[in-house]
């Protein structure tokens, strides 16, 4: 379906005209400016690749990373939404290992998807939320003597749960449900639910760039990643001592670090105030192709369900320190620059 709206504007005695397509779940905006320059930008995503299906690519992902011709794990992804538009409930997994398989044989990612138009759209949307995602990262491992120690290097998830290891927490996929404190409106996000105190880490490297208060999140942190193209939101902190000393607006934070504690704030005004009946960690993940959608009516917020059940196969290790009370990753960490970075 191909949906045009234009919008006639008297200035300059030129027209401005905005188009969107949508197909499939697809959404591209065209905003043609007064100057004549043309922006576009991906307006909508729905991010749904299965649990099983994102767990096959990552692997055929790992499995080749040291092979001539490696895999990228987002690519096959890309490659089998566009095959199945995008909707992953029926997908076949071999599709995967023989997609993986053709790409070692030489052919190219232009010559598999020649008759996938939309590929391209898939590419640049699954990437806006993966691409950060994998890599190669080192941990430095103290010896016996905690005198000294050495840098391992691995390559793999280098990005965290949202949940520190060794913390219980469960959940469901209630992105999409309804709720109605304020306003009735569509959850955004994804509650992991687990008890008060439980240390809450950045999935990503980035910077922070909102906390404070908010009536509906309570006390809340967002952190925004090094490209720009994903803001994590973590929202329902703990009252009294919602964050850590790293959860700055405007500092760096590594994967992994400890940024808060798990809590009930929010539903209210009243700053500090525990209106959550259980506690949880509300955790979004904002998709922004463009400045323009950071705080607008053109918000793009995914399913991070799966994803997040992905990424507890990676769970930061944490400690806490006696003098402070505070916890903190017990092992130093670092992303290895690469090339292509």
């Amino acid at each position: 379906m191909y949906i045009l709206f234009r919008k006639h504007a008297a200035r300059g005695g030129i027209a401005a005209f905005l188009a969107v397509l949508v197909i499939g779940g697809i959404c591209i905006q065209s905003a043609f400016a007064d100057s004549g320059q043309e922006k576009q930008f991906i307006r909508y995503v729905e991010f749904n690749p299965t649990l099983s299906a994102m767990e096959r690519a990552l692997e055929l992902d790992i499995r080749s990373h040291e092979e001539e011709i490696p895999v990228n794990w987002v690519d096959l992804l890309a490659i089998g939404a566009a095959s199945c538009g995008g909707n992953f409930s029926g997908f076949s997994l071999p599709y995967l290992d023989k997609t993986a398989q053709r790409l070692q044989q030489g052919e190219t990612i232009e010559e598999i998807t020649r008759n996938m138009p939309y590929y391209a759209y898939y590419r640049e949307a699954y990437g806006a939320v993966l691409d950060g995602l994998v890599g190669e990262y080192e941990v430095y491992l103290p010896d016996e003597s905690g005198e000294g120690g050495s840098w391992k290097r691995s390559y793999g998830l280098k990005a965290f749960s949202p949940i520190a290891e060794g913390w219980y927490y469960e959940g469901y996929d209630d992105f999409g449900q309804s709720r109605t404190y304020g306003y009735a409106r569509r959850h955004l996000g994804h509650d992991m639910l687990g008890s008060v105190g439980t240390p809450v880490v950045a999935v990503e490297s980035g910077r922070g760039e909102a906390g404070g208060w908010n009536q509906y999140g309570g006390w809340r942190v967002g952190i925004r990643s090094l490209d720009g193209k994903r803001y994590y939101y973590y929202a329902h902190l703990r009252k009294d001592h919602p964050y850590t000393p790293l959860a700055q607006e405007g500092c760096y934070v590594t994967a992994g670090d400890v940024i808060g504690y798990l809590g009930q704030t929010g539903y209210s005004l009243t700053e500090n105030t525990n209106n959550i009946e259980i506690p949880h960690l509300h955790f979004g993940l904002e998709l922004i192709f463009d400045e323009s959608q950071k705080e607008s009516d053109n918000e793009i917020w995914v399913d991070v369900y799966a994803l997040t059940r992905l990424l507890s196969r990676h769970q930061c290790t944490v400690v806490r320190d006696e003098d402070t009370g505070e916890y903190k990753r017990a092992y130093a960490f670092r992303e290895v620059q690469t090339s292509e970075d």
